[in-house]
């Protein structure tokens, strides 16, 4: 009943989100993220889109802002339209918990990407890039490219969003096993490059020796990196994690040292296939909690970075 229900509904959401009329048979996917702004959150979004239309599926793409109120507006809207699947990468690990439930109980399975949340058996599957891997991945260079010793700051993400805490957990296993690397400040900048503009300039004034910077993720480290060029100190080696085209090409011109690639145009692809799994077989065959490893990239590997995935 509930797949006759999705294809009597397709026809409405396709004159909104046109795509070959042969995908209306199957259903629409929700794909929502954070804000295209961020060029993962954008990469999460086509790769998804992508990947539905391919297999026959139309589609709704929306952003949450990292807004749970609207996140949570969002999710009623999809299940008002009986949407077949969700799939997500959700604007807080305990907020989200409740849409999602209020998904599974209306029938519409969620697939979460990039963020986990704080229950299990909610989800379908979460599909999580190891970000504690990635963080030593990154600490490691960071202490390389250190020499192992000096005055550093770490730009932290939003205290709701886990891998914030996972990254940083990861980053100081690996640095405060070096007594010689002194952290001066750690500061959240909430994802937002203007943020990490600002608190990098107070951190520069209050900390003129500082000679390194390792940032939870790309934006804030381009943040970072525009408020030490702007000071003349492009001495500092700053450190980010995405892998996006942004830090590639700073990484390219001499600029930002390295970053750590999470997969996110694979991992939402993923998503999508697994979620068709579950719409055909009413299971995936896999756990629900998956982890993704994480690359390093330096001046090395750079060229080959396209759009949050390595070629070649």
């Amino acid at each position: 009943m509930q797949r006759r229900a999705f294809i009597a509904l397709a026809g409405l959401v396709a004159a909104a989100y046109p795509v070959a009329s042969w995908a209306q048979d199957k259903g629409t996917i929700a794909i929502v993220t954070p804000s295209h702004d961020n060029p993962f959150f954008k990469a999460e979004a086509d790769g998804a889109e992508a990947r539905a239309q391919e297999m026959g599926y139309d589609t709704i793409v929306l952003t949450h802002d990292d807004d749970a109120n609207k996140q949570s507006e969002i999710f009623d809207s999809l299940i008002a339209q009986g949407v077949a699947a969700i799939v997500l990468d959700n604007a807080g690990a305990d907020a989200s918990v409740a849409p999602i439930r209020r998904a599974k109980d209306a029938g519409i399975p969620s697939f979460l990407i990039d963020r986990e949340i704080t229950e299990s058996g909610v989800a379908v599957s979460q599909i999580v890039s190891n970000n504690y891997q990635g963080a030593q991945l990154g600490a490691e260079e960071f202490v390389r490219l250190m020499e192992e010793a000096g005055q550093y700051a770490e730009l932290v993400g939003k205290e709701s969003d886990t891998n914030a805490g996972i990254r940083s957990a990861g980053y100081h296993d690996v640095i405060d096993q070096y007594p010689d690397l002194e952290m001066v400040a750690q500061q959240s900048a909430n994802w937002s490059q203007t943020e990490a503009y600002t608190v990098m300039e107070s951190i520069l004034q209050a900390n003129p020796d500082i000679k390194g910077v390792i940032s939870g993720n790309d934006t804030m480290a381009m943040g970072a990196w525009a408020a030490l060029e702007a000071a003349g100190r492009t001495d500092v080696v700053v450190v980010g994690f995405d892998g996006s085209n942004d830090v590639r090409d700073s990484i390219r011109n001499g600029g930002i040292k390295a970053t750590v690639l999470q997969p996110a145009y694979r991992q939402a692809q993923l998503a999508v296939e697994q979620a068709d799994t579950y719409l055909t077989d009413g299971s995936t065959g896999l756990e629900e909690k998956q982890l993704m490893d994480c690359v390093l990239i330096n001046e090395e590997n750079a060229d080959q970075l396209e759009t949050f995935a390595l070629e070649g």
